[in-house]
């Protein structure tokens, strides 16, 4: 237990030191997010209709550390999840249109149907393995970059 908890640590430390080279691509594939502890980038699958966001990550049985889905909404709205045919904990990080993160929802618990209210003016949600927002330290106020926040972006991606 000692050897995956001191390996899980060096892994994240290594991921969060390498992820700002890794953030100056800005591509559809990834998100990257970045607050006082550091930055880290995730590889997303996008759900950006509504058969993409309705299904999200139902049946998926287990997502790498460095993986995770990122729903994109037309316009900013009171977004609401849970966890119905999701069958692994997930944590999931509202962001206001900006890419700010408004809210973050921490060990999201499988199977369940309680309602979780993300809030008002959610533009997107990133949801990763649970666990990891606290790990990083993620939490209200950092910010995420990616090119469906555009030019005006708390974290814009470079322009090239």
């Amino acid at each position: 237990m000692c050897v995956k908890r001191k390996f899980g640590a060096a892994f994240l430390a290594l991921w969060v030191m390498t992820a700002p080279a890794l953030a100056e691509i800005c591509q559809s594939e990834t998100v990257a997010i970045k607050g006082d502890w550091g930055k880290a980038e995730f590889r997303v699958d996008l759900a950006d209709t509504n058969a993409t966001r309705a299904r999200g990550l139902m049946f998926v049985e287990q997502m790498a550390t460095d993986k995770g889905m990122l729903f994109l909404y037309d316009a900013p709205q009171h977004a609401t999840f849970w966890m119905r045919n999701t069958l692994i904990p997930l944590d999931m990080i509202f962001t206001a249109p900006d890419g700010t993160v408004a809210r973050v929802h921490h060990n999201a618990i499988p199977k369940d149907e309680s309602v979780i209210d993300g809030g008002p003016d959610v533009l997107a949600v990133l949801e990763i393995s649970g666990g990891l927002a606290a790990q990083f330290g993620i939490e209200a106020g950092d910010v995420l970059q990616h090119p469906f926040f555009g030019p005006d972006a708390a974290w814009p991606c470079p322009i090239k």
